[in-house]
């Protein structure tokens, strides 16, 4: 089907005049709005305006122009529909064969932080109107959205005048992806910024609606027969300044040591400098000090076989002596706020290690984590940002916890929430000294941590305990009093809490409940 009659109407004008220039050369009659048409014209391009077309002048500051019978009509009757036919002959409405069109630039708008009133204006009706209509018409209409489509659909043309009913069946499939798109966009925007009362959840229990551009697609996903991409605002979140690519693990990973960092941020965190070392989505070794070079030697101390090949986190921009140190070890990625000068030299040596620099807080956005179970399934939930405080926590031992217990079992607790079902983590004031994770019973978890630092030379003689959730017995509380714990933070709720304190006030142990679980699977 030869295409006779095109209405161009874009924003982004990259590639326009090109593409018109094909059009006109093959005879075909171009339409265009207001700033389109004028691109076409300045560079001598035969073109018919809107209002011209239509006979009804654009108007409302442009809100009106293609809104019209003769557009719609023309893109949307049957091509030998006799009742069509015979309807659009007595109004006068000819056939619009091709449809050039792309969006306002909503989503960019949102991200530079704009007014509302000026996201409001970038809320395109018209354009995505065209498009949804040439689109369920693909049968007899070309939609084209993306300028990066021009060059082998002007090839199309030139060779036959026409575009294929298969390459019109794949471009409106990406049409009504894009105009998707773009009302997800619109709507996150409204759920987000615009005051509704309902939680992320409650807007989420009337549909799901995801809007994730590409971000790059990846070389493969867990393993290389899995093909993988990455989508979303990941590069508002994080800049890579050295190293090869990042792969489908490293971005699990990265994103899971930067959520644990943040723990060591003030307020919640304190002050001091924090370095997180993970390997699979655990950390390995959290450590703290007063120079950033010591917080490493006390992270890394925790456990030196399970760092390599991991994750390096750090709270504060890595200094030349902490980068130093981590250059003797193979990891996959440094992430930090910043790196300085000295210490990128030194890490650029190693020409695959990825370095990433954390670009704002990666708590803030979307509250909601959604996570694919199946075909086309989802489950989605609120984000765990709780955070603990001091006079959230109550004393359920004769022993209260000193000072010291109490400033260990914090560290412990944060640190906690990011390891794996069942979690156990056994901490000093200042550092993690054995991390239990993802076993299939708690004891479990306690007897790993232990072993753990066992291994890395590690008392635990007086140290803190961490549990993600209750102990449903004594038997781990049990083994962590024989292993040297003498303070144990745990969410409680559990049916034999009274046993598990009456053992803990037999070992003179002080526990305290958080009455928060922190599960993570």
């Amino acid at each position: 089907m030869a295409i006779k009659r095109a209405l161009l109407s874009v924003y982004d004008k990259t590639g326009l005049v090109e593409f018109a220039k094909v059009l006109h050369q093959k005879g075909i009659e171009l339409i265009s709005t207001g700033g389109t048409a004028k691109a076409l014209k300045d560079v001598g391009i035969p073109v018919i305006e809107l209002g011209d077309y239509t006979g009804f002048p654009e108007m409302l500051g442009g809100r009106v122009k293609t809104l019209h019978p003769k557009i719609h009509g023309g893109l949307l009757y049957v091509r030998g529909n006799s009742e069509h036919e015979k309807t659009v002959a007595e109004h006068g409405i000819g056939p619009i064969d091709l449809v050039v069109s792309n969006l306002y630039p909503f989503e960019q708008v949102v991200a530079k932080g704009a007014a509302d009133g000026e996201i409001i204006e970038n809320i395109d009706i018209g354009g995505p109107s065209m498009i949804r209509s040439g689109s369920k018409n693909h049968a007899s209409v070309t939609v084209v959205v993306d300028p990066a489509d021009y060059s082998a659909i002007a090839e199309e043309i030139k060779k036959s005048g026409s575009v294929s009913l298969e390459k019109r069946r794949d471009l409106a499939g990406k049409a009504f992806a894009r105009t998707a798109a773009y009302d997800a966009a619109i709507a996150a925007y409204f759920a987000e910024h615009v005051g509704l009362t309902k939680s992320h959840m409650e807007a989420a229990s009337e549909g799901l609606s995801i809007d994730a551009p590409l971000v790059q697609q990846l070389r493969y996903g867990e393993n290389p027969h899995q093909k993988a991409a990455l989508y979303g605002k990941f590069n508002e979140y994080y800049s890579q300044l050295h190293g090869k690519e990042l792969s489908y693990n490293n971005i699990l990973d990265l994103t899971a040591a930067a959520e644990l960092i943040h723990e060591f941020n003030p307020p919640a965190g304190g002050d001091e400098p924090t370095v997180a070392i993970l390997k699979h989505n655990n950390p390995c070794g959290v450590g703290q000090a007063m120079s950033l070079k010591e917080a490493w030697d006390k992270a890394f101390a925790t456990d030196t076989q399970a760092p390599f090949g991991g994750i390096i986190a750090s709270n504060r921009e890595i200094d030349v002596a902490t980068a130093e140190a981590i250059k003797e070890l193979f990891c996959e990625v440094i992430i930090a706020p910043d790196f300085a000068h000295d210490a990128l030299t030194v890490l650029k040596e190693k020409k695959n290690l990825r370095l990433i620099k954390i670009l704002k807080d990666p708590t803030e956005g979307s509250l909601q984590r959604v996570r694919s179970v199946g075909p086309d399934t989802y489950v989605a939930q609120d984000a765990d940002v709780h955070v603990l405080k001091e006079s959230d926590l109550k004393v359920v031992t004769k022993r209260q916890p000193t000072k010291e217990e109490m400033k260990a079992l914090l560290f412990a607790w944060r640190v906690a929430k990011h390891v794996k079902s069942n979690a156990i983590v056994y901490a000093a004031p200042d550092r993690t000294l054995g991390v239990g994770a993802g076993q299939m019973s708690r004891i479990d978890s306690t007897k790993l941590a232990i072993w753990k630092a066992k291994e890395a030379g590690l008392s635990l003689q007086g140290s803190a305990l961490a549990s993600d959730a209750f102990f449903p017995f004594p038997d781990g509380l049990i083994a962590a009093a024989e292993a040297g714990a003498t303070a144990i933070i745990q969410p409680g709720g559990a049916m034999k809490d009274a046993d598990v304190i009456a053992a803990a006030d037999e070992r003179n142990i002080s526990m305290v409940f958080t009455g928060v679980r922190h599960f993570r699977h």
